[in-house]
């Protein structure tokens, strides 16, 4: 199931390209809630799961990606 722009009940979900870090974060957190709330279905539970985890390793991706930014700058700063 493809979950980059997905509609379940009154939840939207967001191609993963539009989200900013601290969006998908907080859809994160949101999702789980929802999750731990127990109040739904396993064919939603599934789903939410399933978009948890694109949202975890979307979210250590760009931290990856600035983490990689910060050692560039800093690297550049130890040559001048």
């Amino acid at each position: 199931m493809d979950l980059k722009d997905v509609t379940v009940s009154n939840m939207k979900f967001k191609p993963m390209e539009d989200l900013s870090y601290e969006e998908a974060l907080q859809e994160l957190e949101e999702l789980v809630q929802t999750l731990e709330s127990g109040e739904n279905d396993l064919k939603k539970t599934l789903l939410y799961f399933e978009r948890g985890q694109v949202l975890a390793s979307y979210c250590i991706s760009l931290l990856d990606d600035a983490e990689l930014k910060v050692e560039e700058v800093l690297k550049g700063d130890d040559e001048t």
